[in-house]
């Protein structure tokens, strides 16, 4: 927490939160970003973490300047304390002869956290919890996969206003319109998979790409990952996607969710239809939830969500409303469950463990 009348850390902390969004929100790796304040509290140097295999923000940081040594490191998350892929920021600070480290939320991997501990071995002064409600909701998927060991699970559906995700005949192409049709192709291009059943691959034979309004395949595409017992079909479209395709083999959500965490998954987008999307709700793995409402009507029984296992109104599974955005004709609804979602942010040591005010704007 910042001292009494002294904002510097915390304008220096919204810095290194803007340039942690320019990192990629895929690959494993927490966006992050770092900037370098002299004795007077002037930015000398900024760094954000590109993506895996890249110096981390605070090298980045660190290697725009001839010499760190009295400065202060202003950092979003706590420095890494391990090698991996790059060395341990920790080290990297306290070779540079950085003063002070200020860093807004803890590092919850039990291999990569500690730096702070390390930092104050060695003399550095380490401050902790600046402008943490705020990092701790920009890094909120990430940080709940890794102390959890799951991925963070967004699940998508588009119905009519009426909850029918297709008609009585089956047929569901197009429930939404095309501006609904490119955001989902955006937030697919920002998730590390893609999850389907068998029987949404089955029925539909999907692609799952990331496309571009104009057809062309996105730069990062998402793995597809198909959850169930049957194999799919040898002549599928998937096996021509270029990511190649993963069966699971099984229908244990929870094994499934472990054993994507370990391939380095961190953002699973769950797409594969009302079974599969009221599995994961019934199992209690949905951290989020994305609702593509169209101004139609079908009536019949095919609905977005099946059952559930809620028998009455004191058991239905309460959703914080996030936030509401117009999409042409269409309305995407952000949610979150409401008890799952405040002691999330409690245990990640977040200063107020409320859901985050509602994003009411609907507008074009």
């Amino acid at each position: 927490m910042t001292a009494p009348g002294d904002e510097r850390y915390e304008a220096a902390m919204r810095r290194a939160l803007e340039l942690a969004t320019r990192g990629p929100l895929v690959g494993g790796n927490p966006q992050v970003g770092c900037v370098l304040l002299d004795p007077e509290g002037t930015i000398v140097s900024e760094g954000w973490h590109h993506g895996a295999g890249t110096p981390h923000a605070e090298i980045d940081a660190l290697s725009k300047i001839d010499s760190a040594r009295g400065l202060t490191a202003v950092v979003t998350l706590e420095p890494c304390n391990h090698t991996g892929r790059t060395g341990p920021c920790s080290e990297a600070l306290i070779a540079a002869g950085v003063a002070k480290v200020v860093y807004a939320v803890a590092d919850p991997g039990p291999v990569e956290g500690g730096g702070a501990e390390r930092l104050r071995a060695a003399g550095v002064e380490v401050e902790q919890g600046v402008l943490a409600d705020e990092a701790t909701e920009f890094l909120l998927p990430w940080l709940t996969a890794t102390r959890r060991r799951t991925p963070w699970v967004t699940v998508k559906w588009a119905s009519t206003l009426d909850g029918r995700a297709a008609a009585a005949d089956g047929s569901s192409q197009w429930i939404t319109g095309p501006e609904s049709r490119e955001r989902v192709h955006e937030q697919r291009a920002a998730s590390d998979a893609i999850l389907v059943g068998t029987g949404t691959v089955l029925a539909d034979d999907p692609t799952l790409t990331a496309r571009t309004e104009s057809g062309e395949l996105r730069e990062h595409q998402p793995l597809p990952v198909v959850i169930g017992e049957r194999a799919i079909p040898g002549d599928a479209r998937l096996w021509e996607h270029p990511r190649g395709v993963l069966e699971s083999g099984t229908r244990d959500l929870r094994e499934v969710m472990s054993w994507l965490f370990e391939q380095g998954v961190r953002r699973a987008y769950v797409e594969g239809g009302p079974t599969l999307a009221s599995a994961i709700v019934t199992s209690g793995l949905a951290d989020e939830y994305l609702i593509y409402l169209a101004p139609k009507l079908l009536g019949g029984p095919l609905l977005a969500l099946g059952d559930i296992g809620v028998g009455t109104i004191a058991d239905a599974r309460e959703l914080h409303i996030t936030a509401v955005e117009r999409l042409g004709d269409d309305v995407l609804v952000t949610a979150r469950p409401i008890a799952d979602l405040e002691s999330r942010v409690s245990s990640l040591g977040s200063r107020q463990a409320r859901p985050p005010k509602l994003d009411h704007r609907i507008e074009r």
